[in-house]
């Protein structure tokens, strides 16, 4: 009678035992089976492919004669399209017209003959763009930073291509706007004054203010 009782017990725990294990692989497949069946949410970023309002779009240009004064003006944007991601420009191009260069700033004397109008001829000379053998100027988006809020492209001038970064870009949508910074080197262009000593104190960067209207 002892050794069935202890026969019954023993069968007892075991049958315990095998519950337990059997409702451990049901806990384990449910958790599987949640996972399996819980939706995925991937964000979805808009692409917008717009075209630059020519009239509204503008290329702010500055040049200075080192420790002396600056000039600068305006060179309107007479096409160009962008590929927009969310809220990123990540690729496109613009073309801005040499021929309508306009001087700005007030550094002139017209009793001397330094006028805003004489500059712009000079600009436009062999000496600077030579405007009438090339008269646009294209930028070509490339690449894109992210983080540093930036656009590489191909900037074309007299003819001439060369690889240069826009900086600080902003992009506002509700008023339709891009903004950014772009400088280079005058002479990577052939851009250069045909006269020693003026050319000392020309400084070679010439920075751009972009202003894209979409």
């Amino acid at each position: 009678m002892k050794k069935l009782s202890r026969t019954v017990f023993g069968m007892t725990i075991a049958f315990a035992l095998i519950s337990c294990a059997g409702g451990g692989e049901k806990n384990a497949e449910e958790q599987n089976n949640d996972a399996a069946t819980e939706e995925t949410v991937e964000e979805v970023v808009e692409v917008k492919n717009v075209s630059v309002i020519a009239g509204e779009s503008k290329v702010n240009w500055e040049g200075e004669m080192m420790g002396m004064y600056k000039h600068s003006g305006t060179i309107d944007i007479t096409e160009g399209n962008l590929t927009i991601e969310g809220d990123q420009i990540t690729s496109g191009e613009f073309v801005a017209d040499l021929t309508t260069m306009q001087a700005t700033d007030e550094n002139y004397n017209p009793e001397e003959g330094k006028t805003a109008e004489k500059l712009v001829g000079h600009l436009s000379s062999p000496d600077f763009f030579m405007v009438d053998s090339f008269p646009q100027a294209t930028f070509a988006v490339t690449s894109h930073d992210l983080e540093n809020m930036s656009l590489t492209g191909n900037l074309t001038i007299r003819g001439v291509t060369n690889e240069e970064t826009v900086e600080d870009v902003e992009i506002d949508m509700a008023n339709g706007t891009a903004k950014g910074l772009l400088k280079f080197n005058r002479k990577n262009y052939d851009v250069a004054f045909d006269h020693p000593l003026k050319e000392m104190v020309l400084s070679d960067d010439v920075t751009l203010a972009i202003e894209l209207k979409m």
